[in-house]
């Protein structure tokens, strides 16, 4: 190190040579530059900093015991018992790792850490813990466990970002993204009334947590606030598996529209009408059905269709259904594809109407638009991940996510472990402990080089 370098880490951090001594580990970035060392110099000593992989593994072990249920995973529903007892496991971990814990208005969990420059905003990282009835012990939980890792590898080895460091546990982001949503554009009315699968309205459940639903205005935060958000996810996918990748680079996660069609026939006597002579809806929603898949299909790209609900009215053996109410999902990254997918699908069952005497009505359930994440932090990802040697690919997240709601503030990237054989959302989800340990080394590393850089 050059006397230019102790001198000006003296001035950081006081003449006593013993500090100057513990502090030669505080890389600030900016500093070194002033002294004329690359970012790239300046980052030496870090690029082989590493995560503790038998640690992190017996930590999300740890917590796949609050809600474990006997086919192996847990059921760990928001604002139930065993949500309430993760939380306090997860809030433990953090303290650990010498974050300042605290719960905010919205009831989400924020552990945070000062850095060296204060003028500058949050670098930020997380998940959630939540979960949906009887699934695995990955979705979420490697995300939030491989967050507060990742903060107690930086205090165990005295390393101060020049930016605050934010750890963010998301609440309820199984029940549609509740607690980012907070964050990012603010809860209203119509979220707070939602009833979860715990049986509890949002509003009591945020009251369960330790939040306050009446001072929800100080959670939500404005753009600038955040410097970049990072999230660390299981792919809840078979592509990384299938093709033996070790790192998936999320170029951005889907659009997600939803629609009822409403199908309408006329109901009638299934023994005395003869088949010239009915109206039956849900032959006419078979058709609509096979219709989606061939209009999804038809086209190049990512995109994916499905009907995923379907109600037969009035729903007797010896009726012909008179109604019928399906539920059509449609995603992909842009937008102008699912509104052409869409436009594809009415046209068809226009079509399907005139031979069937039934028509069709559709009305529009939810819309979630694309999240691009940001191309600097695909970049500084997938730069971290081969200089450990590991592979990469650039592909988009088909499941909703916390960092979709983050978008609205901040710059966002997103990083994939492998899902063997792409199970999700069941007990049998599985990531292997080696890849969950690589995916959180890119974290580490991601994040130091975020630290290193201005996005804004």
């Amino acid at each position: 190190m050059t006397p230019q370098l102790l001198s000006l880490l003296d001035t950081l951090s006081g003449s006593c040579p013993k500090e100057r001594t513990m502090n030669r580990r505080v890389f600030t970035v900016a500093a070194l530059a002033a002294v004329g060392w690359s970012i790239v110099e300046a980052r030496q000593a870090t690029t082989q900093l590493r995560i503790n992989g038998r640690r992190l593994n017996e930590h999300l072990s740890a917590l796949a015991e609050f809600g474990k249920n006997p086919q192996g995973g847990v059921s760990r529903l928001a604002y139930s018992e065993a949500d309430l007892r993760a939380r306090e496991y997860v809030m433990g971990l953090m303290r650990t790792a010498k974050l300042s814990v605290s719960i905010d208005a919205a009831g989400n969990l924020l552990g945070r850490r000062t850095g060296s420059d204060p003028s500058l905003p949050f670098l930020s990282m997380g998940s959630h813990i939540d979960s949906v009835p009887d699934v695995g012990n990955y979705d979420g939980d490697v995300g939030s466990l491989g967050a507060i890792e990742v903060a107690q590898v930086l205090a165990e080895n005295d390393i101060v970002l020049r930016h605050p460091l934010e750890v963010l546990i998301f609440q309820n982001e199984e029940g549609g993204l509740i607690g980012s949503s907070a964050v990012g554009r603010g809860l209203t009315d119509k979220d707070l009334n939602i009833v979860s699968r715990s049986g509890k309205t949002v509003r009591e459940g945020i009251k369960v947590l330790g939040g306050d639903p009446t001072a929800l205005a100080a959670v939500h935060r404005k753009r600038g606030d955040i410097a970049a958000y990072l999230e660390l996810h299981i792919e809840q996918g078979g592509v990384l598996d299938a093709e033996r990748i070790d790192i998936g680079v999320v170029e951005g996660i889907v659009g997600n529209s939803r629609w009822d069609i409403e199908v309408e026939g006329f109901a009638n006597h299934a023994g005395t009408t003869p088949m010239s002579q009915r109206r039956d809806a849900l032959l006419a929603a078979a058709k609509i059905v096979d219709a989606v898949n061939r209009v999804v299909t038809s086209l190049p790209g990512r995109q994916v269709g499905t009907v995923g609900r379907i109600e037969a009215l009035p729903g007797a053996y010896n009726v012909i259904p008179g109604e019928v109410v399906l539920g059509l999902d449609l995603r992909d990254l842009d937008t102008a594809k699912i509104e052409l997918l869409y436009q594809k699908i009415v046209a068809e069952a226009q079509q399907i109407a005139k031979t069937t005497g039934t028509t069709f009505q559709f009305k529009e359930v939810t819309v979630d638009q694309p999240a691009p994440t940001d191309q600097r932090v695909r970049q500084l990802v997938d730069d971290s991940a081969k200089e450990m040697g590991l592979t990469t690919k650039l592909m988009p997240s088909g499941a909703t996510q916390d960092a979709q709601c983050m978008a609205q503030l901040a710059p966002i990237g997103m990083i994939f472990v492998p899902s063997v054989a792409g199970i999700s959302h069941s007990p049998r989800e599985y990531s292997r402990p080696e890849d969950i340990t690589n995916g959180a080394n890119v974290l580490l590393q991601t994040l130091l080089r975020l630290d290193a850089v201005a996005l804004n």
